[in-house]
This record gives structure tokens, sequence and C-alpha cells, in this order.
């Protein structure tokens, strides 16, 4: 039985990972440096660190020596990669800059007001007789005009007047009474 055993002969993959490796322990600190100079984020550095090293792996096989050092081959993919990246930031910016103004909804007290609002609308509205709720309804809260509601309700104009004044006096009566009792229940 031999002393030595021979170790294996690495695997072309397992050498480039291994040189890649070799590369990122000595260069990662000077690409982060670089990065920083090139006014990269220091949220984003280890993005751009990153990124550097995907290229660096992809064209290690583009590397010549004679046409500059690793460190000029390195800075050239880093600054590539920053301003890829400044790019890609500016643009996204100006994607959101086309989009429209969020508009901001009723806040948790204004629905509250709301919902409360609706409740005494729908309550009083449940106290009135057919004709007054109808016309109260269809002029006050949808919109329509008197003369509109005469004719689709297949009613004289002065009589749908008439139901309108009635109804609002009640539900002024209404109001005064809840503001009065709210009033006698917090004081």
């Amino acid at each position: 039985m031999p002393l030595f055993r021979e170790r294996p002969e690495p695997s072309p993959a397992g050498a480039a990972r291994a040189q890649l490796a070799d590369l990122y322990a000595r260069h990662a600190d000077f690409v982060v440096r670089v990065a920083r100079q090139l006014g990269a984020p220091a949220a984003e550095l280890e993005d751009v660190v990153h990124d550097v090293f995907l290229v660096v792996h992809r064209r290690h096989a583009e590397f010549d020596p004679q046409r500059g050092s690793l460190r000029a081959w390195l800075y050239g993919i880093c600054r590539n990669v920053v301003f890829h990246q400044i790019r890609g930031r500016a643009r996204a910016e100006q994607r959101l800059q086309r989009l429209p103004v969020p508009v901001a909804g009723p806040g948790p007290d204004e629905l509250l007001a709301q919902a409360r609002a609706m409740a005494t609308v729908q309550q009083f509205l449940e106290g009135l007789d057919e004709g007054r709720r109808l016309v109260f309804a269809l002029i006050d809260i949808e919109g329509l005009s008197a003369p509109e509601v005469a004719q689709a309700m297949n009613l004289n104009l002065n009589t749908v007047y008439s139901r309108l004044r009635l109804a609002r006096k009640q539900f002024e009566t209404h109001l005064r009474r809840l503001h009065s009792g709210i009033g006698a229940n917090h004081g």
C-alpha cells in the first residue's frame, strides 16, 4: 500500500472556481473601493461586487495581460457595472415620474364620520313614508332635479316640492333630536 495517495487532477470547472475564489479574495476590497469612488450607493456595494465577479467568471478567458493589468481590467468591469446600475436607477426614476400622483383617500376618521352620517340618513329614511322618502332620496341624495322626479314618478311638480319641503323639515327635526341627545349624553 502506497504511503502517499496521489491527488486527483481538479476538473476544469473546479479549477476555474478555485481561481475565481482566489481572485475574489485578493481583489474584492479593491472592487468595493472603486465602486464607492464611482458613486455606487453603500447599500448596493455587495450587489456591485457580486455582479463584477460574475462578469469576471464569464469573461475570464478574455483577460489579456498584454493589454493591461488585472486591476485595470477589474476597474473597467466595475465601472461598467456601476454605470449600468446608475443608468438603470435613472430609467426607473423616469418611469416613476411618468406615473400619476396617487390621490390620498379618506383617512380612518373621515371614513368613520361618513359611516355615521350614512347610518343617520338611513335611520331617518326608514322613518319616512314612501312618497317623501323617494322624493327626498332622489333629489337630496341622488341629485335629480324636481322636474325629473315629477316625470319619473308621474307626479305633479307641486306635489314633489311639497313632499321635499316636508321631508327636509322632518330631517332637520331628526338631526336636532340626535344632537340634543348627544349633548345630553356627553354633558
